[in-house]
């Protein structure tokens, strides 16, 4: 039988990959915590030998008439961000799949009432959100197989729920797998009008669009540090107000894979809450309680 053993909210931001010169002075001399984040992360997480499987939760992959879970035995070539070519050039990736653990997510979906299709072409586009985060956490451990499942965008809250109650099934149905899941993408999500954002890409807080939205952050924040992952998706009507990305469906499938409202995994923040031109961006981490996703509340420690 499958586990899911850690799952993340993790932002992808351009600024990490660029290099660390233009990264110091966008942010008045000074590294991002994004950035240092990432490599205790991939320290502390994902150069142990814990696990082996990635499953990408990606905002930034839309479909439309269902969902896609990659299924390529192997992904590799050279990226360019059709979003910001300047920043993310011919950015070299290779890593191994894992096709049966998607077939089996695929293999859910009637079961819980949705579309999923396993899809192998070897040219199916691969976006950022998955790239930036395998080039600090996955490139150089190469034992390490990485799929990715985009968001559809024809979905609400439910149907994003049901993905990953059947990415909790397909995993569970797949021998032995030990799976991390990462939720690529931000809290809340609008930038500076074009005119505007070069006079706010430093890091500080005080860049983000409004300060609604920044306190909205921040209430999500403490929320997830406390293990409350009821109380973020009560309220996440209020929460779409400050257009958090992708309607925060990459939380939402990885929310739906590790039990929903009754998930009590607090979370360890591997960064500081920090802007990206007017975006809320953090990196969360939250490790497999010793009682499960859904162990009671005061007994939900982590190994």
């Amino acid at each position: 039988m499958g586990e899911i053993v850690g799952a993340g909210l993790l932002a992808h931001v351009p600024t990490i990959v660029l290099p660390e010169a233009e990264r110091l002075r966008l942010n008045n001399g000074k590294e991002i915590t994004l950035v240092t984040g990432l490599n205790r992360l991939r320290e502390e997480v994902f150069a142990r030998d814990d696990y082996d499987t990635v499953v990408v939760l990606d905002s930034h992959w839309a479909t439309t008439v269902e969902f896609v879970v990659t299924a390529q035995q192997r992904r590799a070539g050279l990226f360019t961000s059709e979003e910001l070519p300047r920043g993310m050039c011919r950015m070299p990736y290779d890593f191994p799949g894992d096709p049966e653990l998607a077939r089996n997510i695929a293999r859910f979906a009637d079961k819980h009432g949705t579309w999923i299709t396993a899809i192998d072409d070897e040219y199916l586009p691969i976006y950022y959100a998955t790239v930036n985060l395998w080039k600090y956490l996955g490139e150089g451990l190469p034992g390490k197989r990485w799929i990715t499942i985009g968001v559809c965008q024809s979905g609400d809250m439910e149907d994003h729920l049901r993905l990953g109650r059947a990415l909790a099934d397909g995993i569970a149905a797949t021998e032995g797998r030990r799976v991390l899941l990462i939720a690529s993408g931000a809290l809340s999500h609008t930038f500076w009008p074009l005119r505007e954002l070069r006079d706010h890409e430093a890091s500080d807080p005080v860049h983000i669009f409004t300060p609604e939205a920044r306190a909205a952050d921040n209430e999500r924040i403490a929320w997830f540090a406390q293990g409350r992952h009821d109380e973020v998706l009560r309220t996440m009507p209020e929460f779409w107000k400050h257009k958090p990305e992708a309607r925060f469906f990459h939380y939402l499938m990885m929310a739906g894979a590790l039990g929903e409202g009754a998930c009590t995994a607090p979370g360890r923040q591997y960064s500081e809450y920090e802007n990206s031109i007017g975006t809320g961006q953090v990196h969360i981490w939250f490790d497999r309680p010793a009682g499960g996703w859904t162990a009671p509340r005061s007994t939900a420690q982590t190994h």
